[in-house]
C-alpha cells in the first residue's frame, strides 16, 4: 500500500510530517513522493494566517482531484487547519476523507486503516501531548535536518493563534534530543537546524531554568559541521547563551530573532515583552560578542494602532540596525485573537503599502550586506548543480534553507551535494551571490 505525504507551513510542521512518515513505514506502508501514485495522500497543513489557510485549501482541492484516477483513493488532512476548524472542515470540504488535529499525529496509522475501510476518522487528541522518541523519515536533503526541541508556545502574542493550535510550551527531554541528534549525525547530517516556536525558553518548563546553552554545548560534541538556530525570542537571551554561541565554532553566527516591531506602544499591544531600548541593547551585545553576526527577524505591519509615526519609527530603526535578513508580513486579524477585536484597525491597503515599503528598504540593506562580502572567501554548503543557472548552487552561513538567498559558483571538477567548499565571492545577482571555488 503506497502512501504520500505533502507538508505545508513551517519547519516545525515538517518534523511532524517526518514523524508520521516513520510511523507509516514501521507499519509496513510504502512511502512515495508523487501523490498521484499513492492510494492514500496525507496533507499536513498550516492554519496560522489567511494566506496559509488559502494555500491549504488550494492543496486540498488539488489533491482531491486525484481521487478516482485509478490509484488515489483517500485524502487525509492533518495539522493546524483541522485543529482550528474541526467542526467546519468535513462539512465545507467533503472531498476530505478524514482529519487529525495537532494532538493526534501518533494516530496516523489507525487513521489510514480507518479511511481504507470506508470510515471517516476525526481524531483530536491532547494538544499538549509531545512525541518524544524522535524516529523520523527525513524529507530534507540528507545533509540537512531539523531538530525540534520543544512544542507549543506560552508567549500569547495578541495577534497569534499558535497556543490554541499547538498547546502550551513543552521542552523535550535533553536525553531524547541528544539521542535523536546522534541518529541524525550517524546518518550523515552535516547541518543541524535547532527549531521551536521559542528555543530560548528551552528547559524553563521542564528543568526550572533556561538550558539552551547546555543543550548546544552537548550538540556541538557531535560530528555536525554547522549548527543553526531558529526563533530566539529577544527577551529570553542571557549572557551565558551569548557566550556559548560566540565560543562554539560549530554554531553559525546567524540568529533568527523575531522582533515584530520596535515601537514600545505597538509592542505592548502585541503583548510582546521588551522595549526598543532593550532590542537595541541586545543587538549591540550580540555584535560586540560576534562582529560577523547575521540577524534575521520578522516584522508585522499594520497592527491596530500603528499610525504613520509608529511606522516611520520602525523604518528608522531598521535603517539604523541594518538587520541583514527580514521577513515582512501584513497584519492578519485572526478570529479569536485579541488583536482582531482591537480598535484603530489599520486599513488593509495602507498596511499592504507599508509592507512594500519595508520590503524595499530591507532589499537595499541586504544588497549592501552582499556587496560588502565581495572578494571574501567563504565556506559554502553545496546543494548540487543547478541546470538553469549552469553552475553549482549552495548556501553560506548567512543563508538558511528555503528562506534566504543562495550562492552560485563555478568549479573545475564535480562538487557533490552535501560537501563544503571554499568559494571566493565575486558578484551579486538579484539578492544572491556568485563566485568561484578556491582550489
Amino acid at each position: 500500500m503506497k502512501i504520500a505525504f505533502v507538508s505545508l507551513g513551517c519547519a516545525k510542521n515538517l518534523v511532524n510530517t517526518e514523524q508520521m512518515m516513520a510511523m507509516c513505514r514501521q507499519a509496513g506502508y510504502e512511502l512515495v513522493s508523487d501523490p498521484a501514485q499513492a492510494a492514500v495522500v496525507v496533507l499536513n497543513t498550516c492554519g496560522f494566517i489567511d494566506s496559509a489557510k488559502s494555500e491549504a485549501i488550494d492543496n486540498i482541492l488539488e489533491l482531491a482531484a486525484l481521487k478516482g484516477n485509478g490509484t488515489t483513493e483517500k485524502l487525509l488532512v492533518t495539522g493546524c487547519l483541522p485543529q482550528r476548524y474541526r467542526d467546519e472542515m468535513l462539512e465545507e470540504l467533503p472531498e476530505v476523507d478524514g482529519i487529525l488535529g495537532t494532538g493526534s499525529y501518533t494516530d496516523i496509522v489507525p487513521a489510514i486503516q480507518a479511511v481504507l475501510e470506508g470510515d471517516q476518522p476525526t481524531f483530536f487528541g491532547d494538544i499538549d501531548h509531545t512525541i518524544e522518541d524522535g524516529v523520523r523519515v527525513l524529507a530534507t536533503p540528507p545533509y540537512t535536518a531539523y531538530l525540534k526541541i520543544a512544542e507549543g508556545c506560552d508567549n500569547r502574542c495578541s495577534y497569534c493563534v499558535i497556543p490554541s493550535l499547538r498547546g502550551r510550551f513543552r521542552s523535550r527531554s535533553m536525553e531524547s534530543l541528544l539521542d535523536e541528534a546522534r541518529t541524525l549525525a550517524d546518518s550523515g547530517v552535516q547541518e543541524l537546524i535547532v527549531v521551536a516556536q521559542d528555543i530560548t525558553r528551552y528547559g524553563i518548563d521542564r528543568y526550572g531554568e533556561r538550558r539552551l546553552a547546555d543543550l548546544l554545548d552537548q550538540l556541538c560534541r557531535l560530528p555536525f559541521r554547522w549548527v543553526r538556530l531558529h526563533y530566539l525570542y529577544p527577551d529570553e537571551f542571557d549572557d551565558r547563551l551569548i557566550q556559548t554561541i560566540a565560543a562554539q565554532p560549530k554554531i553559525l553566527h546567524y540568529l533568527d530573532i523575531p522582533i515584530q516591531h520596535c515601537n514600545d506602544g505597538i509592542l505592548r499591544a502585541m503583548n510582546r515583552r521588551g522595549t526598543k531600548a532593550e532590542l537595541t541593547a541586545l543587538f549591540d551585545k550580540l555584535r560586540a560578542a560576534m562582529p560577523d553576526v547575521v540577524i534575521r527577524t520578522s516584522i508585522i505591519c499594520g497592527l491596530p494602532g500603528e499610525g504613520e509615526a509608529e511606522f516611520e519609527e520602525l523604518c528608522q530603526f531598521l535603517r539604523e540596525q541594518k538587520l541583514q535578513r527580514a521577513g515582512v508580513f501584513q497584519f492578519s486579524p485572526e478570529e479569536g485573537t485579541p488583536a482582531a477585536a482591537m480598535d484603530d484597525q489599520v486599513d488593509p491597503e495602507t498596511a499592504r503599502r507599508r509592507v512594500e515599503l519595508l520590503v524595499e528598504l530591507q532589499s537595499r540593506i541586504m544588497d549592501e550586506f552582499n556587496e560588502s562580502r565581495l572578494g571574501r572567501c567563504e565556506e559554502i554548503l553545496c546543494e548540487g548543480f543547478d541546470p538553469e543557472a549552469g553552475c553549482y548552487a549552495g548556501r553560506s552561513f548567512a543563508d538558511s534553507p528555503d528562506i534566504d538567498g543562495r550562492v552560485y559558483f563555478t568549479a573545475a571538477g564535480e562538487v557533490p551535494a552535501g560537501s563544503f567548499v571554499t568559494v571566493r565571492l565575486t558578484g551579486v545577482s538579484d539578492g544572491d551571490l556568485t563566485g568561484e571555488i578556491e582550489e
